[in-house]
């Protein structure tokens, strides 16, 4: 058991030093170690405070400051984990499944936010939808994309837009062309796979 958890130990490290270029400040680099030991950890709501409580810091400034002021790229990352994850469990007889998930909003000024359907609710809320890639072998499965669904009522508000931030050439898609976009990006990053679905 001592073994094991050494070994996974390892590998996260090797896994945080790897992605950490994508980090200018070696602070930033511990904080993302922090912020991700806190997401696989047991703590039962993901928030700033708890997480802060879980790396043993008395606030989620850091936290926070990781997250929205940090300067790193979320697609440059996930570019790079994709990369670790096919050396990892790569596998030409991989499937590749596609969900939305919805996530319950209370407010206006999440982005993406409106009153839609959820499927996590079971019934229509004010929440954000977020269209998934899942990467699934017969031995393991992990996340490998993801896209936020923007209505139409946010991507025909440019002010609104503006304000969030956000990034001007977000243009309304549909649902099936978000994950055609995930599914393109996959292909031509030579991820293996044997089939999709839906």
């Amino acid at each position: 058991m001592r073994t094991e958890v050494q070994t996974w130990l390892n590998q996260f490290d090797a896994l945080i030093e790897r992605v950490g270029h994508q980090f200018g400040r070696v602070e930033a680099r511990q904080r993302l170690s922090e912020y991700v030991q806190g997401l696989l950890s047991p703590i039962e709501r993901k928030n700033g405070w708890q997480l802060a409580e879980q790396s043993g810091d008395k606030t989620p400034y850091g936290i926070q400051h990781l997250l929205n002021r940090s300067k790193w790229s979320a697609d440059k990352l996930r570019d790079d984990v994709r990369t670790y994850l096919v050396e990892k469990i790569g596998n030409p007889e991989a499937v590749l499944v596609i969900d939305e998930t919805g996530f319950l909003k209370k407010g206006q000024h999440s982005v993406g936010v409106q009153r839609q359907y959820s499927g996590t609710a079971g019934r229509v809320e004010d929440c954000q939808i977020g269209v998934f890639l899942v990467y699934a072998t017969a031995t393991a499965h992990t996340f490998l994309d993801r896209e936020l669904y923007l209505p139409k009522s946010w991507s025909d508000d440019r002010e609104r837009c503006e304000i969030a931030p956000v990034p001007s050439e977000r243009k309304f898609l549909t649902k099936p062309q978000l994950a055609r976009e995930m599914l393109e990006r996959t292909i031509a990053a030579d991820v293996p796979f044997g089939s999709c679905c839906r």
